[in-house]
């Protein structure tokens, strides 16, 4: 596969079952060979999406030692800012060229994961910030949950199989800034050769080139969306329950020409992470005596503690 595949949540939404079916098919179909997917329709309106960066990008201006006052000690990385080249991939030495900033999980009072979910941290240099933020999480929660749904049809399960895991799920909204590159990178990029973490990853400002998909034939594609689609893709959970089936897809983010050095990029990834004691262990149906299990039983907050460890992000 050359191209990643297009598809419409309107299809999955319309009340046609005929369309209904569509969707599913398109897009089990692009998750078992590729990994990605291109997604028109969903929650995000364009005014949000403006805001948001606007807000963002105000940010990401303020001085290095405002921000540093959100970057919390202890969590991980989890909530708040993360400084400049303080993330790095699985098996690379050298931190990604970027900083970003993590909003996450908006607990009801009396939430049974308000003991165990930091909490969300509030900026006040910039107006709007928190709020946009907020917003934006949710939209993308909603899409991200009607995605579920047409997964869990192609893979054979109840439509609403994995509701229960993603409500009130560990998912955070990741807004990045890769800054303009000032010296010879030393083999560092933007972001190195990795899967994420979580079920599936819901990406804003896929528009430009930069993001990069190896394919089956480990080749590497552009993965560029149009501008009123995000770029939707299998997370490492959700390969390892569906024992392959819905592959996580390797992807980076290149360094740009050096006449474009100069220039900043933003990207906003929205990572949908189920309850932490989410088993992700292989789905019935997904393995048999030729096609054994590929990984250990385990649990979505071991997974993601594992992995955090192995970001550099818990040291």
């Amino acid at each position: 596969m050359k191209l990643v595949p297009s598809v419409d949540l309107r299809d999955f939404l319309s009340g046609d079952a005929e369309r209904k079916q569509k969707f599913v098919n398109e897009i089990g179909k692009a998750y078992e060979e590729i990994g990605f997917v291109a997604l028109k329709g969903h929650f995000l309106d364009e005014k949000l999406v403006d805001d948001l960066y606007q807000e963002v990008k105000q940010f990401f201006d303020l001085p290095v030692e405002t921000k540093n006052k959100y970057e919390i000690p202890g969590i991980g990385g989890q909530r708040g800012y993360v400084g400049f080249g303080k993330e790095t991939a699985k098996g690379f030495k050298k931190g990604d060229l970027k900083e970003f900033w993590h909003f996450a999980q908006y607990l009801e009072d009396g939430s049974k994961y308000s003991s165990v979910y930091p909490d969300n941290v509030e900026v006040t240099e910039v107006a709007r910030f928190n709020e946009v933020g907020k917003e934006a999480f949710k939209m993308l929660e909603k899409t991200g949950v009607y995605v579920l749904r047409a997964l869990a049809l192609h893979l054979g399960l109840d439509e609403f199989y994995f509701d229960k895991f993603v409500s009130e799920g560990n998912s955070i909204l990741r807004p990045i800034h890769y800054p303009p590159i000032t010296e010879e990178p030393d083999n560092a990029v933007r972001a190195a050769a990795h899967g994420d973490i979580n079920l599936i990853t819901l990406l804003m400002g896929a528009q430009g080139k930069g993001l990069q998909v190896m394919n089956h034939d480990g080749e590497w594609i552009d993965a560029i969306a149009e501008p009123d689609e995000l770029m939707i893709n299998v997370g490492d959970m959700l390969s390892r329950h569906t024992n392959n089936k819905l592959k996580s897809t390797i992807h980076q983010v290149v360094n740009p020409p050096r006449e474009l050095w100069g220039t900043s990029r933003y990207s906003i990834p929205f990572f949908m992470h189920p309850v932490s004691e989410m088993p992700l262990n292989a789905l019935e149906g997904t393995y048999d005596k030729n096609n054994p299990k590929l990984y250990p039983d385990t649990t979505a907050g071991e997974f993601l503690h594992e992995r955090l460890v192995e970001l550099g992000l818990i040291k």
